[in-house]
């Protein structure tokens, strides 16, 4: 049996964010990953050295218009690029031919510098190796008798907490873990009923040599009604790797079924002229067979961006002993970056405030 004051179940950006605002306040978390990393939906693509040349979860953001992210890159010092926009777009399947064509900008969309891993990584810093567990999937969480709750995984000793803030994807929640008889009867609804953003989705990354669009007045940015990508993007680093990235269309049951890659690769040269031919690499990361992320529930339902959930969502249960945090649990920004940090770090606070209550 393991004892701590506070566990926080899951170790992506809601739940790292959390596990920061907790530390920096004096206490030292206890952290349950399901996984073997740092990051959860947030993956970086690593070169030959660990370096990370591309994002194979989510990779923008608009620090104009969230506040939210703007606050912790300048308390994490962590510097942005503008996404690169410049030149034609070509549209896929409007007509015989693709075709090029001027699409508005995107104004405000912006990249971290080494991606949203390097936001992870830095908070997760000033934490020791000893609060992280890995390959600990929670299956179940109940109340004791003396109030503290027991938190049962597949594997490894319970862990007894005075809190826990769980910061894995609602639906996820709903269909993995059994929680607290006593808990408000309307919060199992509200977590199945809250899609999770990008769950389903797989992504691409095509890397070159040299980004050869730029060359041909072309911003890599391609609209399609045919695919396999539906939408694709300039993805070359801050350091000048060069990539392009998209989103694949294909349905779920087909991706099982076949490769993807030369269907891209045929895609792209269509689109962008021979150079597009002969990538360096082509790295494909489908969402949907990551059950630490992905629920039965996404993977059946069309994709859908969650809309603001109800407030249970967002409430202490149990008298403060137990939290929800993930970006699909924000009232703002919603499964978004900036929806992950301002959950995990309400779902601190408020823990951290009520603790004397608990204790």
């Amino acid at each position: 049996m393991i004892e701590t004051e506070l566990a926080i179940v899951g170790a992506g950006l809601a739940g790292m964010t959390a596990a920061r605002t907790a530390f920096d306040a004096g206490t030292r978390p206890l952290i349950l990953e399901a996984g073997h990393r740092i990051g959860g939906r947030i993956e970086g693509l690593p070169d030959a050295d660990g370096r990370v040349v591309g994002d194979l979860g989510p990779s923008w953001v608009w620090p104009a218009f969230q506040p939210g992210i703007q606050r912790w890159l300048d308390r994490l010092d962590l510097p942005v690029f503008d996404q690169y926009e410049h030149g034609d777009a070509v549209l896929d399947g409007f007509a015989p031919t693709p075709m090029r064509h001027q699409l508005p900008g995107q104004f405000g969309m912006a990249r971290i510098v080494g991606g949203p891993s390097r936001l992870v990584e830095a908070m997760a810093a000033p934490l020791d190796a000893g609060c992280f567990h890995y390959g600990s999937p929670v299956v179940s969480i109940r109340q004791r008798d003396d109030g503290r709750l027991e938190v049962h995984r597949q594997s490894g000793p319970p862990v007894i907490a005075g809190q826990v803030l769980v910061a894995a994807p609602p639906r996820r929640v709903a269909e993995r873990i059994t929680l607290p008889a006593s808990i408000d009867p309307g919060l199992p609804r509200a977590l199945a009923g809250q899609s999770t953003w990008m769950a389903a989705q797989a992504k691409a990354i095509i890397q070159y040599a040299h980004p050869f669009w730029r060359d041909a007045g072309l911003s890599g940015r391609i609209a399609s009604r045919v695919g396999p990508l539906f939408e694709a993007h300039d993805h070359t680093s801050a350091e000048g790797d060069a990539a392009l990235f998209g989103f694949i269309s294909t349905p779920l049951s087909e991706r099982r079924e076949r490769s993807l890659e030369q269907p891209i690769i045929d895609q792209l040269t269509r689109c962008l002229g021979p150079q597009a031919a002969q990538p360096d690499a082509v790295v494909i990361r489908d969402w949907a067979m990551d059950d630490t992320v992905c629920s039965e529930a996404d993977r059946r339902e069309p994709p859908a961006h969650p809309s603001v959930g109800p407030a249970t969502l967002r409430a202490p249960h149990l008298g403060g002993r137990l939290w929800f945090c993930a970006a699909e649990t924000a009232d703002q920004s919603t499964g978004l970056l900036e929806g992950a940090l301002l959950a995990g770090e309400a779902a601190a606070r408020g823990a951290l405030e009520q603790r004397p209550q608990v204790a």
